[in-house]
């Protein structure tokens, strides 16, 4: 069951990749200026021949139309082109920093689940007490506040104020050690962006998580579960909790693109290396291939998410056909 499912997500992910691709062709063939005229305004190059020379190399002498198909037969292959501006394929840009952007999203994820997750546990079992006005408040100022900002007020705070954490970098210049140690400085390193961001996306799972909570909580089995003798915590924890995750589920899905995208802004604040750098730079650089590139594997980063996230939810209710 669980080869069917990924096989007809992985079937149903060809035409949305290729619309990605499309789409994403028209809106930059849309924008004036191409890499050559960013060159030239630098003085980079001035030669007129050589000039014409990269035009045609770059096959930007061609009509749109053969540009698109060309270049969807490239990423059918798995070659996204060539950055000019990094030397290198863009397929090994991305991969290079890739990683660091996935340790992000990861960790901002799991920050946003348990601290939303237990913000919403607390709040339904303490509703219409001042736990639940707290934790109210709590949701609608992360919601309120934007992700970078968040991210500035914890610099401030627990960097330039009290010194516990780096300012920026996803690791300590010469640091020697063995990989234990360089594990722990990047986590040190990790912990505000992955906080700025996850703070941010927790406040929505906090909301989730106490209205399914109390909308369970009403169910007949949970007040079968309390005529049988059994204590709070033990229908909370094995009645409740368990049907109640489902939306979370559900909202953890939808949200990976966000998540994603979010990463890209954080990763500016606290310069950390992932493909937000990668990106802005490609973009005021004119250099198309990297940002069609990381927009198709990005796509692809979260269909493969989703996935994921469908497999877990027929795990948790198994009255859901994963067909």
């Amino acid at each position: 069951m669980p080869i069917r499912l990924i096989t007809r997500r992985l079937l149903q992910a060809i035409p949305l990749l290729l619309g990605v691709v499309v789409l994403n062709f028209a809106l930059i063939q849309s924008v004036p200026g191409t890499f050559l005229d960013v060159m030239t305004a630098e003085q980079q190059v001035t030669d007129p021949a050589l000039i014409e020379r990269l035009r045609v190399t770059y096959g930007l002498d061609q009509t749109p139309t053969v540009q698109l198909l060309k270049y969807i037969g490239s990423v059918a292959r798995l070659d996204f082109g060539y950055s000019y501006r990094h030397n290198l394929p863009v397929l090994d840009v991305i991969l290079a920093h890739l990683p660091a952007t996935l340790v992000l999203m990861l960790a901002s994820i799991a920050i946003a689940v348990l601290v939303g997750m237990a913000a919403g546990i607390v709040s339904a079992v303490k509703v219409n007490t001042w736990w639940d006005s707290a934790v109210s408040a709590f949701a609608v100022l992360c919601f309120a506040a934007p992700s970078f900002w968040l991210g500035i007020m914890l610099i401030i705070l627990f960097s330039v104020k009290l010194g516990w954490f780096p300012v920026g970098g996803m690791v300590t210049i010469g640091l020697d050690g063995g990989l234990w140690r360089q594990a722990l400085d990047v986590l040190h390193h990790l912990a505000l962006p992955a906080l700025a961001l996850g703070l941010f996306y927790s406040a929505a799972y906090a909301r989730v998580m106490r209205a399914s909570m109390l909308e369970v909580s009403r169910m007949d089995y949970v007040r079968t579960a309390y005529a049988k003798g059994l204590t709070r915590a033990t229908v909370v924890l094995r009645h409740i909790l368990r049907n109640a995750v489902l939306p979370i589920v559900t909202l953890l899905g939808l949200q990976l693109g966000a998540v994603l995208g979010g990463s890209i802004v954080v990763e500016a604040v606290f310069s950390w290396p992932g493909i937000g750098g990668v990106l802005f730079d490609s973009v005021m650089t004119r250099n198309y291939p990297v940002v069609l590139g990381i927009l198709v594997l990005s796509s692809f980063v979260v269909i493969v998410a989703n996935i994921v996230v469908d497999l877990l939810y027929t795990r948790l209710d198994p009255r859901i056909k994963a067909a």
